[in-house]
């Protein structure tokens, strides 16, 4: 299944990096600059919208409690940030793509992770709270370190994104272990996203990802800690 995944996968980042590399020859900078703008504000202040069916449909839906309700609704906060940090990383790493496969692999990425962001939004929504009023900041400063790895070349751009996704993946099953048994729909949510997370790790891994230094992985679980813990309360 997987085979057959990292397959399908490589096909359409090869077409897709055909048809990205015909685009990119006709735009100038600034039109590069008004579409990644545009991008941004679509991420941070737009509705997204999800291609795939919301988890949380098929799940049960039952009375929670203040406490539940309110934690359920910071975890999502949380990881609804993540998805934010998540497209503007994959979008900072397209910007500096060295190769037109790679460069149509990210924005690839970054279209599937819309799907997590839709998500996040909605149950947010539903547990009657807000997302994370510094999702601007969280969006800058992931496309600028996503923009810097990427220049430093293909191999270690998804060498970030293979850890970033295996971080995510522990990330959230923490999330899973936290969350009240009774908060089903959540919990669909954040099943869905963790098998999804693992797969795009294991496509950047075949893809050529090199293995990051143990010091570069703690600074990015540091940054990481920094980011869910504030996003947790704000």
């Amino acid at each position: 299944m997987q085979s057959s995944t990292f397959t399908n996968t490589l096909k359409h980042s090869k077409l897709d990096a055909t048809l990205s590399e015909l685009i990119m020859r006709k735009l100038s900078p600034l039109d590069r600059f008004i579409g990644l703008l545009d991008q941004g504000i679509n991420t941070v202040f737009a509705e997204p919208i999800a291609k795939h069916p919301y988890p949380a449909d098929a799940a049960p839906h039952v009375e929670l409690g203040a406490g539940e309700r309110a934690l359920a609704a910071r975890l999502m906060r949380v990881n609804h940030a993540g998805e934010v940090a998540a497209q503007a990383l994959f979008r900072g790493h397209a910007l500096t793509a060295h190769t037109p496969v790679v460069r149509a692999q990210m924005e690839r990425a970054a279209d599937e992770e819309t799907d997590h962001l839709a998500w996040c939004a909605r149950r947010i929504e539903e547990l009657g709270s807000h997302t994370s009023v510094l999702n601007p900041l969280w969006y800058m400063g992931s496309f600028a370190i996503g923009a810097l790895v990427g220049k430093a070349g293909d191999k270690w751009s998804l060498g970030f994104v293979a850890e970033t996704e295996q971080q995510v993946v522990a990330h959230l099953e923490k999330h899973l272990q936290t969350l009240s048994s009774e908060d089903k729909p959540s919990r669909a949510i954040l099943e869905q996203m963790r098998q999804d997370e693992a797969q795009h790790a294991t496509v950047a891994i075949k893809a050529g990802a090199a293995a990051l230094p143990t010091p570069v992985k703690k600074v990015m679980s540091a940054v990481a800690r920094v980011m869910t813990g504030t996003a947790y309360w704000v």
